[in-house]
């Protein structure tokens, strides 16, 4: 495992974090025991991995608490945990920059921990990634003050809310949607290294279609049966054009992760992992070494035939 820079006071983290999404009950994804929960995370340790994404919708609240007893018995100077604010561990949504610190408080009894090394918002509407319209930051700031966070940003899907939030904040973690198949944000990332922003990437394998396991007759019945069959069909098509391109010597799967970690700006990326094999699959990804030529030409497919779709996440 390799590891990179995050945020200032923070030891550098794995560069293949834990995504806890799945940990939690009924999260939406397939069902997951707390006993497969725990032994998920301990292994993650096992592997070197050192960062811990959750959420307090993650499982209605079941997701921080199953991360929390895995991780009770961990040196916690050794480990870095990120959770949000604004999804609410009672499946409903709440910005509001008072609800900040019940969130928070929330949160850490939930992990068992006294702190958390980042709070990020949780893709929350455009306007309040604005810092000179929003009283959100300041709370956060003194949230650093109390020793209760050490960094704060957001959970983001594009350019412009990226810009808009490092441009107007003192934000130092991005968490953002990026893939093959989602470059948007790319535009982002030279101003992100200049601020010393970490940046999170999120669903990396666009929500399981840059395994290469799907294809346009593939149905789902979990959180992914938004899409129609259009959205199926169109994304099929692009799984086969991305493979045409990067060959079968190595897993798609791990081609996609290897893409994402090869831009500098990136200190980490959540796969989601349902069982420990993912996990190790998503972590040998680090060892595959892509060209800049390969990197390029995926960057021109976004360009020339993926961004005016307009993918839906």
């Amino acid at each position: 495992m390799k590891y990179k820079k995050y945020i200032k006071d923070s030891i550098k983290i794995s560069e293949i974090g834990l995504g806890a999404w799945q940990l939690g009950q009924n999260s939406g994804w397939k069902s997951m025991s707390e006993i497969e929960a725990i032994e998920l995370v301990h292994k993650s340790l096992d592997l070197g991995i050192n960062f811990f994404d959750t959420a307090p919708n993650y499982g209605h609240g079941t997701g921080e608490e199953r991360l929390g007893k895995a991780l009770k018995k961990t040196d916690r100077s050794k480990i870095v945990i990120n959770t949000k604010f604004g999804h609410t561990h009672k499946g409903t949504l709440n910005f509001n920059s008072n609800y900040i610190r019940e969130s928070l408080e929330g949160s850490l009894k939930r992990l068992q921990v006294e702190y958390v090394d980042s709070l990020i918002i949780h893709n929350p509407p455009s306007e309040y990634f604005d810092g000179n319209k929003n009283d959100h930051y300041e709370i956060l700031e003194k949230l650093i003050e109390e020793g209760k966070i050490k960094a704060y940003g957001a959970s983001l899907d594009t350019y412009d809310d990226m810009k808009l939030i490092m441009d107007t904040t003192n934000s130092k973690v991005i968490e953002a949607l990026f893939n093959i198949f989602h470059q948007d944000i790319l535009h982002g990332f030279e101003i992100a290294k200049n601020k010393d922003v970490g940046i999170i990437v999120k669903i990396p394998l666009d929500s399981g279609w840059l395994t290469g396991k799907y294809n346009a007759d593939s149905r789902f019945d979990d959180i992914r049966a938004r899409w129609s069959i259009e959205d199926i069909e169109t994304r099929a098509y692009l799984v086969n054009k991305v493979k045409s391109i990067v060959g079968t010597k190595e897993k798609l799967s791990q081609i996609a992760i290897a893409f994402c970690l090869a831009y500098d700006a990136v200190s980490t990326v959540i796969p989601g992992n349902v069982n420990i094999q993912q996990l190790r699959n998503n972590i040998e990804s680090t060892n595959i070494s892509i060209s800049q030529s390969l990197i390029k030409t995926l960057e021109k497919l976004y360009q020339s035939e993926i961004k005016d779709l307009n993918l839906p996440w």
